[in-house]
């Protein structure tokens, strides 16, 4: 492999790219039929994002896929885009794009190689099954050089594996570690099944925070596949559009977007409603994924007590464990999920600074906040709401 000849090539289109030759790279698990392990970078979820204009023109994110190709065929790809924000990322450079300018310098626009608006980790730098080297490296390289030969501050692999942030730290990128709060399914049977191994305590929390949201007035349905209509995202789009204004003061994904999905993803769908009188009064949408169920957006036009929890966490755990999937992955954020049986895990991104001086200094400001970011998931798992087991001495 290392005398093959390989090209890069940059595409401001995904449509450009067969959808056969993209998934190959990044979803080959897919090829027997069944669910990617990762829906978000696949091309129809990438396409969805770019045909309703939620990437593009006068968003902030401009579309630059990465291909490699190797032996004649494409081996790799990578969704890259030019970035004049730091909106949407969920691993924050706010500071760093503050000091930079402070200093003199201009840090947008920058480079990002992630899933926008998706704050789930997979693989970033797809590779087909055997190309994993010369691909990693190949488009590390490719958007390094985008990035130096634009004069472009910054470039960014954000939820990226651990397994390729170790190979980018081997390619001279720095690595930066962040937390979130998963689920893991524990071969559980059912519901009562995991709560059984949680603390007294959080037993009857979670047994009167379900009663209490399930108790609004109404019942709670959960959609998937043709059990989705057309009109479900009407309803939804209100949620959304809630959330998405008190979050961060515009939604990031247009309206069309849901139309998208539905027409190509919704058997990858969930959509947990609360109806009330044939009329939603707050919803849920999850992405199912060959071993996770990812949760990913909630709204609500009326306030319930722990209907939130009910909808985004509860909900989500049962049809995991019905389903037989690993774990859920409830988003960005929220200490409030250890509660709830969602453990802290660690997170990755890779980074590459142009300006020296700069880079060093990123660079210590990472060693300390990963070992911030270490201590806390250390307390917090320590805190986690399962029955601690006691092993007498001599048992």
């Amino acid at each position: 492999m290392t005398d093959t000849q390989i090209a890069i090539h940059t595409h401001h289109t995904l449509a450009n790219i067969a959808p056969g030759d993209w998934d190959a790279c990044a979803c080959p698990e897919a090829s027997d039929g069944g669910r990617p392990i990762d829906p978000f970078t696949t091309h129809r979820f990438l396409l969805a994002l770019e045909n309703s204009a939620s990437v593009g023109e006068r968003t902030g994110w401009q579309p630059h896929y990465l291909t490699l190709q190797a032996d004649g065929q494409i081996v790799a790809v990578a969704p890259v885009y030019g970035k004049s924000h730091s909106q949407g990322e969920y691993v924050f450079d706010h500071s760093w794009a503050d000091a930079y300018e402070r200093a003199g310098g201009r840090y947008y626009p920058k480079l990002q190689l992630a899933v926008p608006f998706t704050p789930v980790t997979g693989r970033r730098l797809l590779t087909k099954p055997g190309y994993e080297t010369i691909g990693r490296a190949g488009l590390v390289q490719g958007m390094v050089q985008i990035a130096a030969e634009n004069g472009l501050s910054s470039a960014h692999v954000t939820f990226c594996t651990e397994e390729e942030a170790h190979a980018g730290v081997q390619m001279g990128l720095l690595h930066r570690i962040g937390q979130q709060f998963h689920w893991a399914n524990q071969g559980y049977d059912n519901f009562d099944s995991f709560l059984d191994h949680l603390s007294s305590r959080k037993r009857k929390q979670i047994r009167r925070e379900r009663k209490q949201a399930q108790g609004f007035g109404g019942e709670i349905l959960t959609l998937t596949g043709d059990d989705i209509r057309p009109g479900h995202w009407d309803m939804f789009w209100e949620f959304y559009q809630d959330t998405g204004a008190r979050k961060w003061g515009r939604p990031y994904l247009s309206r069309a977007f849901f139309d998208e999905i539905h027409d190509t993803m919704r058997d990858d769908l969930l959509l947990v409603l609360a109806v009330r009188d044939d009329h939603p009064v707050a919803g849920a949408l999850n992405v199912i994924g060959r071993e996770t169920l990812f949760g990913r957006y909630w709204g609500a036009l009326e306030h319930h007590p722990c209907l939130h929890f009910e909808l985004c966490y509860y909900q989500a755990i049962d049809f995991a464990i019905a389903n037989g999937l690993q774990g859920v992955e409830a988003g960005a954020q929220g200490e409030h999920k250890l509660a709830r049986g969602y453990l802290p895990v660690t997170t990755h991104s890779l980074h590459w600074i142009a300006e020296p001086g700069f880079r060093d200094a990123v660079e210590q400001f990472l060693t300390a906040e990963k070992e911030a970011v270490e201590g806390d998931i250390n307390i917090l798992t320590s805190y986690g709401p399962f029955r601690k087991t006691i092993i007498e001495e001599g048992d």
